[in-house]
């Protein structure tokens, strides 16, 4: 049978696929007469950290007998002799020496053999130690080392070399699968280029250097941190989708920063048509550090991915997008981060969301299946997408007109022009707003709300907001909802839900407020991005503040068309 190949994508900011900054070695700072590196208290540490590395030519290690555990020694008689013994001058000996002396197993080392956990020895330009990943503090990206990998091969790679199992065997992920590594947008870039002008799995080696910024997206060194753009979402889902689309993949997984793994998901699995799983992964400590989790959640993905546990009786996925994390697989509808610590993960709403167990030896067990829509089932998905929808443009003052929009080139592919601008308001009471009981709400107080529509209607012509409002209620205190009502009249939706971990869902007070059932404001906002693809913007009114019986009729029908994959999706 063919092997089982799996898609890996590099997302941005992801610690999965960080790593500590490369400190100068003790013992490279003795071989070049430099000051030592010393723990807070003034002291050296006891040994120097060792970092994966490849060796340039092969070397003959000699190992101390029965040190590999501090009862082998313990054990002895179940061994067989040692290799040899090592004199107290270094010689070596099969036959131990007179006097005695060091008993020993012999080891070859080959570069071919792969990574090997070495001291680090290299230093500056200027002959100092490396203390951190720049060469000063708060250095510009010209003088600084990037920690995050440019994709997550080389974990793979480290995962086969050095992952052992409970078992005490190699956890060896290429043993089980063939994998491709895709950058749609990493963590880190070549900002010389691809090495060797080599292909990437999507195309040919780019020869221009990649930008911070741009190209790759990183949180450290903390002063050179970068977000990526709407843009970026859109060149991310064209490559999922053209990895999905292919045959080829068993699964896709896709890496990601913590805090907005649960979004990204969430948005996948609503615009990738696939009936293959669909995982996220993240983690809360860098790889190489002590008790690092992302590497557990990497193997755990391919292993559900493997199991077929997510499949139906027809072979296509059932689960949706998910998380992988902390031993446990989440719907990426349901599934938030509430700490930095492994374990803190868990479900909102109230109804459900841990879709599988994958802890400990056995197979994966599915505990909860979704009856949302996803992925190939989704009615936002990309293949079903219009070519083109109606946004707005204009101004509250001048009046609101409508645009065409363009949603998808001649190829299928999603336009990075077309991304929905969607904005979140929150509710809070005690607000400087006086409403009394002979007036109208007033929204010109909003400034907030109002001064978003304005550049809505200048710059975005697909755009809506998500009302956080009473839990769950959904609603918020009448003039910012009659601020938000100005936005439905210009064209733009909002949804309404409950702040927190709402439990229920948000109720439906006004026909002209979609009601976001219960998601949170971050998830409703990827659902809203995904519809406004979808249907376009609301129709507005002459008059955004003072709508007419038709024009609030024709926005109530809009509007149910919203309110229809909020309820399902």
């Amino acid at each position: 049978m063919a092997r089982p190949r799996i898609a890996v994508f590099a997302g941005p900011t992801a610690t999965i696929g960080n790593s500590p900054p490369l400190v100068t070695s003790n013992q490279a700072r003795r071989r070049h007469g430099l000051e030592p590196l010393l723990n807070p208290d003034g002291t050296a540490p006891r040994f120097d950290v060792l970092r994966p590395q490849r060796l340039a030519a092969p070397v003959t290690v000699y190992i101390e007998a029965f040190t590999a555990h501090p009862l082998e020694a313990d054990a002895a008689e179940l061994y067989a002799p040692p290799d040899g013994w090592l004199a107290a001058d270094g010689t070596f000996s099969e036959v131990e020496p007179e006097g005695g002396g060091t008993p020993v197993l012999v080891a070859e080392l080959r570069p071919e053999d792969g990574l090997v956990p070495l001291p680090y020895m290299a230093r500056q330009a200027d002959g100092s130690a490396w203390e951190d990943a720049t060469t000063a503090p708060l250095a510009a990206a010209a003088r600084s080392r990037q920690t995050f990998y440019p994709d997550a091969s080389r974990i793979y790679e480290e995962i086969d070399r050095l992952g052992a199992g409970g078992d005490g065997r190699p956890v060896e992920l290429s043993s089980v699968a063939d994998f491709d590594f895709y950058r749609p947008a990493p963590s880190g870039g070549y900002t010389k280029g691809l090495p060797g002008g080599r292909r990437t799995d999507t195309g040919e080696g780019d020869v221009d250097p990649e930008l911070l910024g741009e190209d790759y997206f990183v949180y450290y060194p903390h002063h050179l941190g970068r977000e990526p753009s709407l843009a970026v979402l859109a060149r991310a889902t064209n490559e999922v989708q053209a990895a999905a689309s292919s045959g080829r993949y068993a699964g896709l997984q896709w890496l990601e920063g913590s805090p907005t793994t649960e979004e990204t998901m969430y948005w996948l699995g609503l615009v990738v048509d696939t009936d293959i799983p669909l995982v996220g992964h993240s983690a809360q400590r860098p790889h190489q550090t002590l008790s690092a989790d992302g590497d557990r959640n990497l193997v755990d993905g391919v292993k559900y991915i493997l199991s077929g546990v997510a499949l139906d009786a027809d072979g296509r996925n059932r689960m949706g997008a998910v998380m992988v994390v902390d031993e446990m697989v989440f719907a990426a509808r349901e599934v938030t981060k509430t700490d930095a610590r492994p374990g803190n993960y868990e479900v909102v709403g109230g109804h459900g969301g841990v879709v599988a167990d994958i802890g400990g030896f056995g197979p994966p067990q599915v505990t909860f299946v979704s009856s949302r829509r996803h992925t190939f089932c989704s009615d936002v998905r990309l293949s079903v997408l219009p070519s083109s929808v109606f946004g707005v443009t204009g101004s509250l003052s001048g009046g609101v007109g409508t645009v065409e929009v363009p949603v998808k080139d001649a190829d299928g592919a999603l336009l990075s022009g077309a991304m929905p601008v969607v904005t979140l308001t929150k509710y809070s009471r005690y607000t400087p707003h006086v409403t009394s009981a002979a007036d109208r709400p007033d929204p010109s107080g909003e400034v907030e709300v109002l001064a978003r529509i304005e550049a809505n209607l200048a710059s975005a012509p697909l755009a809506g907001f998500v009302e956080e409002g009473m839990s769950p209620y959904g609603i918020s205190n009448p003039t910012t909802d009659a601020a938000l009502s100005a936005a439905i009249f210009s064209g733009m939706p909002v949804v309404r839900v409950g702040r927190g971990n709402t439990g229920g869902m948000a109720y439906k007070y006004s026909s002209v407020f979609v009601t976001g059932n219960n998601l949170s404001a971050t998830k409703a906002r990827i659902l809203l991005m995904a519809a406004l693809l979808k249907f376009g913007a609301l129709p507005p009114a002459a008059d955004p503040y003072n709508p007419t019986a038709d024009e609030w009729a024709a926005t109530e029908k809009a509007v149910a068309a919203y309110q229809e994959v909020f309820d399902t999706h």
